[in-house]
């Protein structure tokens, strides 16, 4: 990304991990402004601190305790895995809701969820908003704290021989 800091999530190529439903960010990553290498980033909470603040406090390994420049990438980028990656300055997902990105089997695009303190699936802004006017004890949350734009999928790290289909979305601007 021209001008700002790459921020990277990545799913496993194959199956190598069986605990992991298909399709779901398996790794965290960020890449050091100062010397471009990949750090894995230990959570998901702590990868979106780092994207919420990308533009204003872009990461360098200093960031990273025990890590410097001057240590090995953490992760490479190449085609072992597929690499999606992230908008910088989404904001964080707000606290007790986590952000859920699943990859559809196509591999066009992720679709971006939220999932409710007590479990539900929320889907866009308008069931968020919902949810929220029937639970009073999340005041001060609004729908608009919740971002659903996916991440880029990167089309070189896609599996050899996987035949990607158009989005609907692409198929409609098509046709118009």
């Amino acid at each position: 990304m021209t001008g700002s800091q790459e921020i990277s999530m990545s799913t496993p190529a194959s199956s190598k991990r069986s605990v992991l439903s298909q399709g779901s960010v398996d790794i965290y990553a960020t890449q050091c402004i100062k010397c471009l290498k990949w750090r894995v980033v230990d959570t998901q909470e702590e990868f979106e601190e780092f994207r919420q603040k990308a533009n204003e406090e872009p990461f360098d390994c200093s960031r990273k305790a025990n890590c410097s420049c001057d240590d090995p990438a953490d992760i490479e980028y190449d085609s072992s895995r597929t690499w999606v990656i992230d908008k910088p300055n989404v904001p964080k997902t707000p606290q007790g809701f986590r952000r859920s990105l699943v990859l559809r089997k196509d591999y066009s695009k992720l679709d971006a969820y939220y999932i409710t303190p007590t479990g539900k699936k929320l889907r866009t802004r308008n069931e968020i908003a919902a949810f929220l006017k029937e639970h009073p004890e999340f005041e001060g949350i609004s729908a608009q704290d919740f971002d659903f734009s996916s991440p880029k999928v990167m089309h070189e790290t896609i599996p050899e021989g996987l035949e990607q289909k158009a989005s609907a979305s692409k198929i409609a601007k098509k046709l118009r």
